[in-house]
């Protein structure tokens, strides 16, 4: 498949532009869609061609996947907190079922779809989740992963019943270079390296660094079988022991307070109150503390065996991630 024509959603975000930066490397033409005022310092110098569209726009979707042979959906709204859920079910849920039709009505070959661990369930004591662990849809926590959970479901619902040519990757919690936004993971790890983190909560999660997730899309293109999923994850870490890789990536003693979550409900409370007066993101917020319950550990044994892949440790990510963030802040000052 190599020099086919492939139209990839989400080039100029976090995710979007290692994949474009993997597709390139392995040889494929790529056509970005972008919209129309969005920030494209990810794809600069790169050599791909843009298409002015908007998930929104089902219209814009249809041109830009014409004469593609291959699609891979990166694009969506990724917040933690949204001060309308509707906008981001219309973009993340909508707008994937009309990717996806309009590739079927194309004649688009295969299709990657960037899902999240958001989408799958997690154990309840800890141990690592994997493709088969059970979710249940009444349980997700907050508007994100509800929108990520139900776009997923409409993707297989059109393998199932349109023969959709499509493989589902969910990628956990990346960090690393060119997260512009940025992400709620970046925007901890940038938060704790400046130290702005005196504290910890006692939960987990799974990082991986983000070039690995873009070649885990690429993998899952050439080698993926239809109508399955792949988690694209890294290691499984404590919120403690990601801060002391921060630490330890700057020079800086990691935190040693660990907060009681119960502490932290009318911060949240606070917070989001000050979001809804003025539009600023907040800082920490309820489904925050709601999703700290439970670890998110997830397992990549899948991706390992059936796609090649092979993540890095997490603390290359972590040092890549710390290191772009101050790169950035000494280019700002």
């Amino acid at each position: 498949m190599s020099g086919a024509l492939t139209l990839l959603t989400g080039a100029t975000g976090f995710v979007g532009s290692a994949v474009a930066r993997a597709l390139l490397a392995r040889g494929y033409r790529v056509r970005a869609l972008v919209r129309p005022r969005s920030d494209r310092r990810n794809v600069a110098g790169l050599d791909l061609t843009l298409a002015e569209g908007d998930l929104t726009d089902p219209a814009s979707l249809v041109a830009a996947v014409q004469g593609c042979r291959l699609l891979v959906h990166v694009a969506a709204d990724y917040r933690i907190w949204v001060p309308d859920p509707a906008a981001m079910l219309q973009a993340n849920v909508a707008g994937t079922e009309a990717l996806m039709r309009a590739a079927l009505a194309t004649g688009v070959e295969r299709v990657v779809y960037c899902s999240s661990v958001a989408a799958l369930g997690l154990t309840g004591d800890g141990t690592p989740a994997d493709e088969t662990t059970p979710v249940d849809p009444a349980a997700i926590v907050g508007t994100y992963k509800q929108s990520k959970y139900k776009a997923e479901q409409a993707v297989l619902a059109l393998v199932r019943e349109a023969g959709l040519p499509a493989v589902i990757v969910n990628p956990s919690a990346p960090a690393g270079p060119r997260d512009i936004r940025p992400t709620p993971t970046g925007r901890m790890i940038a938060d704790a390296a400046a130290g702005r983190m005196p504290a910890y909560v006692d939960t987990g999660l799974n990082i991986v660094h983000v070039d690995d997730v873009g070649m885990g899309h690429v993998l899952a293109l050439e080698r993926g079988d239809i109508g399955e999923r792949y988690i694209l994850g890294g290691e499984n870490l404590l919120l403690r022991d990601l801060l002391a890789l921060v630490a330890a990536a700057t020079g800086t003693r990691p935190p040693s307070i660990r907060l009681p979550r119960q502490l932290l409900w009318p911060v949240a409370l606070g917070f989001e109150a000050l979001a809804r007066a003025t539009g600023i993101e907040p800082l920490v917020t309820q489904d925050h503390l709601r999703m700290a319950r439970k670890k998110m550990f997830f397992s990549s044994a899948k991706a390992e065996a059936a796609l090649g892949y092979a993540p890095r440790p997490a603390r290359d990510a972590v040092r890549d991630a710390v290191a772009w963030f101050r790169a950035g802040v000494r280019e700002a000052a």
